[in-house]
Order: C-alpha cells, then structure tokens, then sequence
C-alpha cells in the first residue's frame, strides 16, 4: 500500500470523520450541490450523486437537507452558484500535491491553499506543474481483520478492481473510475462496511520523506483536508508508516 493511501487508512481507522462531523457535513453539501449540478438529480443515472448521497446517509444526513442541496444543484431552488477547482503544488521536501475543492469564493478560497501550503514549507504551482504525477482512481479501504486475502481478492476482482494490497491493518483495493460503484457495491453486498471510498487523484510515483520533513508534510494534509472548501487532496509522499501512527 502506497504512504499515500496506508495515510488515508490511518486517519479513517481512527475516526477523523466522525470527529468532525459537522465539516463532513459541509463538504458533503457542496458535493451534493456540484453532482447534480453536473449531471442531474437523478442518482440512478448519476454515479457521483449517488455515492455523495450514500455518504450522506452513512452520516445520518437530515433527508430534506440532502434534498435541499441537490435541488440547489438542479436549479429548483436558489443558491450561491459553487464550482469544482483544482490546485497544484509542493509541499516540504518536494512531495506533490493536487487539491480539488468546492468552493462560491475562488479567490478567498485559493488566498487560503497557499496560505497552508507556505506554512508548511511548500508553495502553490501553476496548472500542469504536479497533474501529469497523478491519475483518477477508485481506492476503496477494507478493515483487514474484516476479511481474508482471499476473499477481499475474490470479491474485487470480480467485480471489475485492477489491484488489491494490504499494509497488516487494511486492504486497499483500486478500481477505475468506472468500475468504483459495481466494486464498491460488491463489498457492500458481502457484508463489509469501507472504513473509506472514494474516486480521487492517485499519484503515480512516490517522493520518500521522514523526520521533521515528514511531520511538515503530515501537518499539510491534514490542514488541507481539515478546510471547508477541499473536497480531496492527493499527494505522492511515502513516509513509514510507523511516523505516520506515531503522528497520530
């Protein structure tokens, strides 16, 4: 498992969604707001709004707050108009970084980005500086001691997953973009409940990083995702995993 995906492993294990409940519930509105902006209100033929109001529900979302928020993206109802944007950029010791955020003020927004990204000892990049490092994929978070080698590998590669890889505490399996939902949908009709989901940015290369640099790099992320307005952040850092629990 990349330092990447065993960071998103770490933090989900640990409960950092719920601990912020109400960010989740922020991000996950303007993700509602996007998707059926994009594509429609209709989940069954919208595979983004689909998996944002699954979420919701893992939330326990208010129904009419749900609804409210795709209606907003449809149109029926008025709202502040929110876009998708990506940043590019570089953390300390030179790890990459792309950011994808929801945002109504891109220009408060990006003030922000590069506010953390400086003070953590990286900088915002020009668009195309760090993109070509990254490709969109499917990474699903399966709890190890949930299930066997076995039959995690039986169950994703039936259903369309390209890899499956385990750290000792989680699998991950990555899918493409099109295969995510009939994958995730298979694990969930074996029984098991993904500790994370998503279809985000996976770098294609790795910069190894420790130490104090590895700690900067750490308080990056975890500034980049605790924003209101980040929808996901990836970045292409291998750090042991042992710093990464010891950061906690």
């Amino acid at each position: 498992m990349s330092g990447h995906s065993k960071w998103h492993s770490i933090k989900h294990k640990k409960g950092a969604i719920d601990a912020k409940r109400g960010k989740a519930f922020s991000k996950l509105i303007k993700e509602l707001t996007v998707a059926a902006r994009i594509s429609g209100g209709d989940p069954d033929a919208n595979p983004r709004l689909r998996k944002a109001m699954d979420d919701a529900k893992a939330l326990n979302m208010p129904k009419d707050t749900m609804m409210n928020a795709v209606k907003r993206g449809t149109g029926e109802i008025a709202g502040a108009a929110i876009e998708d944007i990506t940043y590019e950029g570089y953390g300390a010791g030179g790890v990459a970084v792309f950011i994808e955020v929801q945002t109504d003020n891109r220009v408060r927004t990006v003030a922000e980005i590069r506010h953390i990204l400086s003070k953590n000892g990286g900088n915002l990049g020009e668009n195309g500086s760090v993109s070509w490092m990254f490709q969109k994929k499917g990474s699903i978070i399966v709890d190890q001691s949930a299930v066997d080698e076995e039959k995690i590998m039986e169950i994703a590669i039936d259903a369309g997953a390209e890899d499956v890889s385990g750290d000792g505490e989680a699998w991950e399996v990555v899918t493409s973009p099109e295969d995510f939902n009939a994958v995730f949908d298979a694990i969930k009709a074996a029984g098991l409940e993904p500790l994370a989901a998503e279809v985000a940015m996976r770098p294609t290369n790795s910069v190894q990083v420790t130490g104090s640099t590895a700690q900067q790099v750490l308080r990056m992320m975890d500034a980049l995702e605790d924003h209101e307005d980040v929808a996901s952040v990836a970045a292409n850092f291998d750090i042991p995993a042992e710093e990464m629990e010891a950061a906690g």
